[in-house]
């Protein structure tokens, strides 16, 4: 009888809410409709818990419930944030789909996922619920391991990983409680119970030297090692032949060499430079021909697409390619003979390159210079023999860079850290990477040959508007909506500009020189960086607005970056003049250029994760200490505060801002004190002391001592300002 009853009850229920699939009903509104009597209210409140476990009803949120839309399912990509909820990124939807934390089911951050809408539009966002995990991203989850007395189990270290992962008996690997480990991620069937997993390593102890950076390499599910068979392939390679070099170009007789960082390993490129008969300056740009290597749809290739990139952590790299060929046989080293593609470009005396060429070589480094090295010859510090051609390099680089910022590019220079460890991994100091113009010199080149690789497709496609099929690295113009608020932000920081009717690179570029040496250079640099598109691979051309670029490509670091190494494999296609291309070649590439921009998304998040480790773990020393920093976020419930000089970010709780009570204005990027007016806004300049560090969550809590900035008019300026506007207002209404 009660079985009959519930089941009548479940097909009432499901034919009022039929009526209007994926409109939601709240409990109240849907017991209203079916006359629900006191004495039937925990049938009906049961057969609810059963359709939503069924699949047959969707529960929202706040005591709703839908029919489901069939016709709207939806595959994407999960991305959730630290307060539970996630957004699925859809391709070919202009708006993610919004998904509340009860509605996640046995999704975790990253998992590709089938996502049910359960209602039309509310404005911009539609809303759903996660249906199904199609592929997991995570094959392995790093944490801390507990056990109890009745079982075992792992707290992820990280937050997006919301659920505990359980294990069983025998499948611990002999992890103590409080270790590091790392588990495999063995099922999550229903939500209502906790994933199962087993430790496949045991990192070590939480304070073991290099456990912490290796736990954010896992979390980010980055492939630390190389499969063996993989490893063996690369270390079947061997030095090239005689007869490799045939159809190749034999530059050994030319002057060249590399400049890199201090510590690198891996030498991709290498630069010379001459002046021709007519005056003109050739530039040759000197890239590994890791191609000839690393041949296509082998097991090696498919490995180094997964990857996509090399990730740089803070004490070590993540390579693409195994060290054999990244550090040995591709890099382009002192005095070795080494395959390369080469780029010459004929700069005439307006820097127009009138004349280029790109082809397969054989080349031999002279010198591997470092960055301070180049720099110190430049400046006259030290003598070399190499230092007439350094210094005629340094002259190229000022004329380019005055040149690109002429026509529009865009100079963002965001300050970068790196560390001195103890031993046992423990950083001591933080010290700010420098850049000098010896930097800049082999970046501008860089630049040069990658722009001059992509117009060479563009010479050489059958018609101009149908270009040959290609991998472009590609940056689209801001979007309206962030303008509009970055040029708000000016005016809170009562920045003066002069307001642009279309937004040009060339006017972002004037705008941000004006503010060059100003103390808020830094922080409005960074709110415009986030005002920008993301630059992203691409199999279409449409430009690169923060270069200032028509066209450009990537093709100067195929041993750390996938889409490079795809690059010289095209232009060694169209090289043959062949007509017949392969089949599905667009479609491949536009895979490639997806791949590889969602792997270097993951590599900078995971790099930035490592340093931001450092930074927590050295504050952590320094308790009670005051810095001087800029505030570099304001929002509701506090202040973001980035320390000077090691850039590291703590935060300021609004509840610790106990000498008033402040009111967050969105428009300005402030807090307002409601009886004081003191007003606390985005690139003040403030003394602060460290209050708390909490280390596993990578958190530090500052107290505010002092706000340099506010000279003790502000507060005046800012009613003055508020009052004028108020006039305005009025004076519209009239």
């Amino acid at each position: 009888m009660a079985k009959k009853n519930s089941t009548k009850m479940q097909t009432n229920i499901l034919n009022l809410l039929k009526e209007s699939p994926g409109v939601p009903f709240s409990k109240k509104t849907i017991s209203h409709h079916l006359e629900i009597r006191k004495y039937e209210y925990n049938l009906f409140n049961n057969s609810l818990i059963q359709l939503v476990k069924a699949g047959k009803l969707i529960h929202i949120k706040d005591r709703q419930y839908a029919y489901p839309q069939k016709s709207r399912k939806l595959t994407g990509e999960l991305r959730t944030v630290r307060a539970g909820y996630g957004f699925v990124d859809v391709e070919g939807e202009e708006v993610d789909v919004f998904v509340a934390q009860p509605n996640l089911n046995t999704a975790f951050d990253r998992d590709i996922v089938e996502v049910q809408l359960y209602a039309a539009s509310r404005g911009k966002r539609q809303e759903g619920f996660v249906k199904k995990v199609i592929r997991r991203f995570r094959e392995h989850i790093v944490g801390t391991y507990h056990r109890s007395e009745y079982y075992s189990y792992v707290v992820p270290d990280d937050p997006k990983i919301y659920r505990d992962i359980t294990v069983k008996s025998g499948q611990d690997k002999n992890a103590q409680d409080g270790q590091k480990v790392l588990v495999h991620f063995d099922r999550w069937e229903r939500d209502q119970h906790n994933p199962e997993g087993t430790i496949v390593e045991v990192l070590g102890n939480p304070g073991d030297p290099g456990v912490d950076v290796i736990s954010v390499a896992y979390s980010f599910n980055l492939p630390v090692h190389f499969p063996e068979s993989i490893e063996k392939e690369a270390g079947n390679y061997t030095e090239f032949s005689k007869k490799d070099l045939s159809g190749r170009q034999d530059l050994r007789h030319l002057i060249c060499f590399t400049v890199d960082p201090v510590d690198a390993k891996d030498f991709d490129d290498a630069v010379s430079l001459e002046r021709l008969p007519n005056g003109h300056r050739l530039l040759g740009v000197h890239i590994a021909d890791v191609s000839h290597y690393v041949q296509q749809d082998s097991p090696l290739d498919k490995e180094a697409l997964r990857r996509g990139t090399s990730v740089y952590l803070v004490d070590r790299v993540v390579p693409m390619l195994p060290e054999h060929l990244s550090n040995e046989l591709c890099s382009l080293q002192q005095g070795k003979d080494r395959l390369a593609y080469s780029c010459f470009m004929e700069f005439d005396e307006a820097l127009d390159v009138v004349d280029y060429r790109i082809v397969t070589s054989v080349i031999n480094s002279n010198r591997r210079f470092n960055y301070q090295e180049v720099q110190d010859i430049i400046d006259g510090r030290i003598n070399n023999e190499l230092a007439p051609i350094l210094k005629e390099m340094d002259k190229l680089r000022a004329d380019l860079t005055r040149k690109r910022f002429e026509t529009g590019g865009i100079d963002f220079e965001t300050p970068e850290v790196r560390f001195i460890l103890d031993k046992n991994g423990f950083p001591q100091e933080i010290i700010p990477k420098e850049r000098h113009n010896s930097n800049r010199m082999i970046e501008e080149f860089m630049l040069a040959a990658n722009q001059t690789v992509a117009r060479h497709i563009r010479n050489i496609s059958p018609q101009k508007n149908a270009l040959l099929p290609f991998i472009y690295r590609v940056h689209e113009k801001p979007d309206e909506t962030k303008m509009k608020r970055f040029f708000e932000f000016l005016t809170a920081m009562e920045i003066p500009f002069k307001p642009a009717v279309r937004v040009t690179s060339k006017y972002f570029q004037k705008l941000l020189t004006s503010i060059k040496g100003t103390k808020e250079e830094i922080i409005i640099e960074e709110v415009a960086l986030r005002s920008m598109m993301k630059a992203v691979y691409s199999s279409k051309n449409i430009g690169h607005f923060g270069l200032g670029f028509k066209d450009y490509t990537h093709f100067t670091s195929p041993i750390r970056r996938y889409p490079d190494l795809t690059v010289h494999r095209l232009l060694k296609l169209y090289s043959k003049n062949e007509r017949k291309r392969p089949q599905g070649l667009r479609n491949l590439l536009k895979k490639i250029a997806d791949q590889s921009t969602r792997m270097e998304r993951l590599a900078m998040e995971a790099e930035r994760a490592s340093v931001k480790l450092k930074q927590t773990e050295f504050i952590s020393r320094h308790l009670g200490e005051t810095y001087k920093g800029l505030v570099s976020g304001v929002v509701a419930f506090g202040i973001f505060v980035e320390l000077e000089h090691i850039f590291t970010e703590g935060m300021i709780p609004i509840e610790e801002l106990n000498d008033d009570f402040y009111i967050y204005d969105e428009k300005t990027y402030a807090l307002i004190g409601r009886e004081t007016d003191k007003v606390i806004r985005l690139g003040d300049e403030v003394v602060v002391k460290v209050e708390s560090v909490d280390l596993e969550q990578k958190k530090i809590q500052f107290v505010l001592l002092e706000n340099l900035s506010d000279d003790g008019t502000r507060a005046q300026r800012w009613n003055e300002k508020a009052a004028q506007n108020k006039k305005r207002r009025r004076r519209r209404k009239k």
